[in-house]
């Protein structure tokens, strides 16, 4: 479980899959930050697969070195920029070695990642992937390469991902790119463009295929996934000028996620991420309809002050918020919901905080991500706002909240204790390697004594006996 805020300089994490045959060349691929930049980096690796190039994790015998980033904080970049000083004394070495940057930092800084950072030879944006081959020979005949034109139309929905490391029993599927809320703090829209999203036919043939292959739980991605409207291709925006049949026949969220559902009913299903103004009742019932589809939502505020929110354009207000919290528990009891919050905004007073901390109280979140806030050059808010909270202030108001959501995290275990949970084994516990980990519908992780004919991607079903702040302890059930 997650009651912490995340550690942005963290290095990035490097996956390999297994040799194709007749590729000579060896490709270094790192990712950092969100799920979104986790499922690039698998379309990436799967278009250079075809390019002759086999994953590696040895970044000193690679041919080609990808970092795949993040622009979502200042830390976030940091971490890319000191992980590219370390390869150096490395291109010095090898001068025929390619270095490329892609994803949402490439597409912030475009050509001035060539100017800054000498030894990169490569600058790719999220929607410019399929562009790679002809960038990498612009780089053999020693010219630096760069695309980071932002596309209204492309959804990678016809290639096939590769899975990257991962466990063989969870899987993402990107639904849907790009964002049109225009979140005064967030550099998202800028970097990933607008929002469109996938045919569905494709998507529930990848569902479909991800279970044939063994695969027990998928996660539907998106920025906002509340948002997918499918009527035909085109951006989101574009839906007010479809034809009647486009409308008629559009698909929306709830729709889809029942959809994919019924195409794969033993699948588990999740989704991420929510937006509040964006997500709807019908989602919900969704939920309640179809046993396989996970109860839990990720579902993002930020604060808890209206005016907070209002400066944040995040276009719906405190009430509204809990509104959708109390439907939500009112359609399906055992629901669980976690939170991303952002403290220290511009003008934030200590009756914002306590707001943010009394929502908190009133929803009883599972878990939380929790970040003080962090100015994005080119944001809305760094155009018209002042960053104006001291740093120990956002300090010691980031301390209280997860000191708070500690509290809740254990508050909300605590009520899975003395019940019998299904769970998904996804793995060997970090602690005891004689225990499994998984987790149950509603997102919580609990680890449990081995048993003899068990095996990852089994579904058990596990008593609860037991927790911590973030974990479940458990004992299987014997039939």
């Amino acid at each position: 479980m997650q009651e912490k805020y995340i550690d942005e300089t963290k290095q990035g994490e490097a996956f390999a899959i297994a040799e194709k045959d007749g590729n000579s060349k060896k490709l270094f691929l790192e990712s950092y930050g969100c799920q979104m930049n986790f499922s690039d980096s698998e379309i990436v690796a799967s278009i250079l697969n075809e390019q002759g190039y086999n994953t590696t994790l040895k970044v000193e015998e690679a041919d080609l070195i990808l970092l795949n980033t993040c622009s979502i904080r200042e830390k976030a970049e940091q971490t890319v920029r000191m992980r590219l000083a370390q390869f150096k004394n490395l291109k010095k070495e090898r001068p025929n070695m390619t270095v490329g940057v892609l994803g949402c930092m490439a597409e912030r800084l475009k050509t001035k990642f060539l100017e800054e950072e000498q030894l990169v030879d490569l600058v790719v944006g999220p929607d410019a992937y399929r562009d790679l081959p002809n960038l990498l020979k612009e780089t053999e005949d020693g010219r630096d390469a760069i695309n980071v034109i932002l596309s209204k139309e492309e959804t990678y929905a016809d290639i096939n991902p590769v899975r990257l490391g991962g466990n063989g029993v969870t899987a993402f599927v990107t639904i849907t790119r790009g964002c049109d809320n225009m979140c005064t703090f967030c550099v998202v829209p800028f970097t990933r463009g607008r929002e469109r999203s996938r045919d569905p036919h494709s998507i529930i043939e990848e569902c479909k295929s991800l279970w044939e292959t063994g695969y027990k739980e998928i996660t539907l991605l998106g920025q906002n996934v509340d948002s997918y409207l499918w009527y035909g291709g085109g951006p989101k925006k574009d839906f007010a000028k479809a034809s009647e049949m486009q409308k008629l026949t559009a698909v929306n969220f709830a729709q889809l996620l029942d959809m994919v559902a019924v195409a794969v009913p033993q699948m588990r299903i999740r989704f991420s991420t929510s937006n509040p103004h964006e997500m709807t009742e019908e989602v919900f019932k969704v939920i309640a309809k179809h046993d396989n589809v996970c109860k839990y939502v990720h579902l993002p505020v930020q604060s808890g002050s209206d005016r907070i929110l209002q400066l944040m354009n995040r276009q719906h207000t405190r009430q509204e918020y809990l509104d959708l919290i109390k439907r939500g528990k009112e359609i399906v009891p055992d629901i669980s919901f976690s939170q991303d919050m952002i403290i220290g905004f511009c003008t934030e007073t200590e009756e914002d905080h306590q707001l943010t901390m009394s929502l908190m109280r009133e929803v009883e979140y599972d878990y939380g991500y929790m970040f003080s806030y962090s100015e994005r050059p080119g944001t809305p808010a760094h155009k018209k706002m002042e960053d104006d909270i001291p740093a120990d202030v956002k300090q010691r108001r980031l301390a209280e909240i997860i000191a708070l959501q500690g509290e809740l995290s254990r508050k909300r275990m605590e009520g899975y204790v003395g019940r019998v949970h299904e769970v998904l084994i996804e793995g060997i516990s970090k602690k005891n390697k004689n225990q499994w980990k998984g987790r149950n519908s509603q997102n919580a992780v609990c680890v449990f004594d081995m048993q003899e004919g068990q095996k990852m991607g089994d579904i058990v079903n596990v008593f609860v006996f037991d927790n911590t702040q973030g974990t479940l302890l458990g004992e299987t059930v014997k039939n």
